[in-house]
This record gives C-alpha cells, structure tokens and sequence, in this order.
C-alpha cells in the first residue's frame, strides 16, 4: 500500500473516531431528563453522567499518551476505540444510574486513548510540512462533535429513546477501527525501551479529579476541601516528575522549549475563554430574546460549522505561513467576538449574533488548528504522544475552568434563583459580565501566542521525516 493511502486511511479513522469519542461527551446531556426519570436520580447524580466522562477523559490522557509513545501509538488508538465501542454499548444496556456512571468512566479512558494518540498519529504520518492540513480536519472533527452531538442526541432520543443513541453510534465505531487495522501498518513506538512512570500517573489522576471536581462545585465554600489538595498534588506531580529517569511528562519540555510551552498555554485560555459560549448564548437567546430552542439550536450551530470549514484550510496555510502569526491573529477575532457579545442586550439584532458567531467560528479555525500545529512540531517524535495527550488536556481543563467562571458570576448575580422574568436584568448582566472577562482572558492569550517564538521548521526536531 501506498503512504498516501496510508496517509488517507489515518486521517479518516482519526477525523471519525475523533467525532465520535466528541459526540459521546455531548450528546448525552439532550438525555438527561429522560434518563433521571426512568432511574429516579437526584440532580446532583444526574449530573456526574456527564461529569463522569469529562473527569476520565482528562485523567487519562497524559498516562495514555506516554503509553503510545513507548508501546505503540496505533496499539493506544486502537484500543481505545474498542473500550469506546464495548463500554458505548454497555451504557446502551445499563440497568441503573450507577452502572451508567460506571460505563462512563470507562468511555473516558478509551476517549482518553484515543484523543491521545489521534494527532500524535497524524505527526508520525506526515512530514512537518504537509501536516497541518491533516491536523486541521481532526481539530474540526473534534469540535463538529461536540458541537452536533447534542443536535443527533436530541433526534435519536426524542424518536426512539436515549438508550438508542448509544446502541447506533456503537457500530459506527468499528470504520475508524477497521480502516486502523487493515491500512495504518506502522505502529510509532518512538519512546520504546523507556519505563511507565506509575507513581507520577497515580499522583497525576488523584490531584487532577480533586482539582476538577473542586471547580465543578465552585463557589460553594467547600471546594477549597478539593481544590487545595489537587493544587498541592499537582505540585508534588511536577517536583516528582522533575526527578525521574523517565517521566510520564516532560516537565522539562515547558521550561526548554517555550514554543511547545506558550503554545499550551494559550490553548489553555482559548479553551478557557470559549468553551461557555455555547451555554450562556443558549439562555440569553431563549430567556433575553425569546427565541424558540429549535431556532436556538438552529443558531447555534453557525460557529461550528464555519470553523468546521475553515479548520483545514487554516491548518494548510500553517504549513506555509509562520503558525504564531494565525495562532495570534485568530485569538485576536476570538477576544473580538467576546466583547462584542459582552455588549448584548435583548435588543440586539438577531443578524448581528450570526454575524459573531460566524466570526467566532473563523477565529477559532485559525487559531486552533494552527496552534496544535505548532505544538505538534515543536517536539521530538518519541514527545509525539505526550503532545498530543497535553493538546486534549488542556481543553479538557479549560472546559472546565470555563464552567467555573460561569458557575462563579451567575451565583454572584442570581444566587440559587432559577432564571425568569423577576431577574432577566440580573441575568443580563452576568451574561455580559462573564463574556467580558472571556474577552480579557483572550487578550492575555494574544499575548502568549505572540511571544512564544517563531517555529524553526528546518530544524524543528521532527524535521527529519
């Protein structure tokens, strides 16, 4: 078989499984209420369905990419793909709350396996200077995901129950898999020969579920019981990690390679800043504006489907245009956006959010498939796992943080009252506020991404493909 058809079959299978593993974050939450009602579980359980999934995701990913990069990253990739395929069935057929919760911790590690491997592969496939384009349409396939997966979820659910969404999506897992097996021969152990440093995974996952579950509860008093230990255990990870022969991440890499480090960074703002964008426009268009949730849905949709379109021709012009130039110009139309819908009141035209959100979606495409470009091609291939389990992480974590500045500003304007007529303007104003400092963390992520450095593509360490 020909590398291009190689380089194809990777492609396909890391855009499809990359959908998928997206689609399984987000679809469920459409089910939600329909899933309490048949299992009579409380809100607070109700919610870990989801949480559940993200919180083992983002465990996973950085021991999953040091696994790949010592033991094989298509043995990772694949799989993970197989836990998702079983575990997305398993949660089809569970017979309680519990049970779902389980399965869905284990759909976390096999996404985590696979979202720490998928651009990992597409480095090891292509040579640094054909690249970008193949990473642009794994980034979009990410974010197609997450953004569609609450739109199918809602069909399926609404036509046939939610317990169908899993049993339909399950088999679709089997192409990417397929396509891995029989086409993608190299298996990419470029680490091969080094230990698994356990101890620092196990340190890695407690500190990081404390330290997440703690934002989740934000600004409930008690979350200082969590988000202390997790930042002193993240801390002990770092010091720990520093002294072994061979770290299950690269610490070093963030104080040698300040490409690979500001690169991080600022996907962490990015992630940071937009994430929410979805659930706060969610309210405001139907609460402020009365608009229907088709319609809102409708909407909504825009913003992923112009960086859909635009992210493989912004990976493709970062194999040719220096990326901190399009990583800094498409964070500069993010922090954009986000002020101008700071300015939003139940006035607002209807056009005029299209417009941003179509904006928004061209400032994320330049932004985010060059900006994992970068990272990409700023390690040494036997880093090419780690970087790829970082990229994940980091969106994992902002997520996150970006739900916790939601969470913070809405408790600080509305207290425990639900959203209605008797508080619109509270509810306004914390739209506005919390999209205001979205914009200010964007700001500082222009400032990360103009001055991490320009990539040395004749002598980048994985120049030599």
């Amino acid at each position: 078989m020909s590398q291009r058809s190689a380089r194809i079959s990777a492609t396909v299978a890391v855009a499809i499984a990359s959908f998928i593993g997206s689609v399984m974050s987000s679809a469920i939450n459409v089910a939600l209420p329909e899933i309490q009602q048949e299992f009579a579980l409380p809100a607070v359980t109700l919610t870990w369905i989801s949480t559940s999934f993200v919180l083992s995701n983002a465990v996973f990913l950085i021991a999953a990419g040091k696994i790949g990069d010592i033991y094989g990253r298509k043995k990772v990739f694949i799989g993970g793909i197989a836990v998702l395929a079983v575990t997305t069935l398993l949660c089809g057929v569970s017979s309680s709350g519990f049970s779902l919760i389980l399965f869905r911790v284990v759909q976390g590690l096999g996404s985590a396996m696979i979202n720490a491997t998928t651009m990992a592969i597409l480095s090891s496939v292509f040579p640094p200077h054909r690249r970008g384009v193949a990473i642009g349409i794994g980034v979009a396939s990410v974010y197609t995901g997450l953004s569609f997966g609450p739109f199918l979820g809602g069909i399926i659910t609404t036509a046939l129950g939610w317990r169908w969404m899993f049993f339909l999506i399950a088999p679709v897992e089997v192409v990417p898999l397929l396509l891995t097996v029989i086409f993608v021969k190299e298996d990419w152990a470029d680490a091969k020969g080094e230990s698994f440093d356990l101890a620092g995974s196990l340190l890695y996952g407690v500190s990081l579920v404390l330290f997440m579950y703690g934002m989740t509860i934000l600004p409930l008093m008690r979350a200082l019981i969590f988000l202390l230990p997790g930042l002193i255990g993240l801390v002990l990870f770092i010091r720990h990690e520093l002294k072994v022969r061979f770290p299950v991440l690269e610490v070093k890499l963030f104080r040698t390679n300040r490409v690979f480090a500001f690169s991080s960074v600022a996907a962490l703002i990015h992630y940071s800043a937009t994430y929410a964008i979805t659930f706060l426009l969610s309210l405001f268009l139907q609460f402020s504006m009365g608009i229907s949730p088709r319609i809102t849905g409708t909407i909504l949709v825009i913003q992923p489907v112009a960086q859909a379109l635009l992210s493989p021709l912004a990976g493709r012009l970062s194999d040719r245009i220096e990326p901190t130039v399009l990583v800094s110009a498409g964070m500069s139309m993010v922090a954009a956006g986000l002020f101008l819908l700071s300015r939003l009141t139940s006035d607002t035209p209807l056009i005029l959010v299209i417009i941003v959100l179509a904006f928004l979606g061209a400032g994320y495409a330049l932004f985010s498939s060059p900006n994992t470009n970068a990272i990409m091609s700023s390690v040494e291939k036997k880093y090419y796992g780690l970087a790829s389990g970082v990229v994940a992480t980091m969106r994992s974590l902002g997520q996150v943080l970006s739900m916790g500045v939601t969470t913070i500003v809405f408790t600080l304007f509305l207290g425990d009252s639900p959203i209605g007529e008797g508080n619109l303007p509270a509810f306004n104003r914390s739209v506005r506020v919390s999209f205001l400092i979205f914009t200010v963390l964007c700001l500082a992520g222009v400032y990360f991404s103009s001055v991490r450095g320009r990539l040395d593509r004749e002598k980048s360490p994985a120049g030599d493909e």
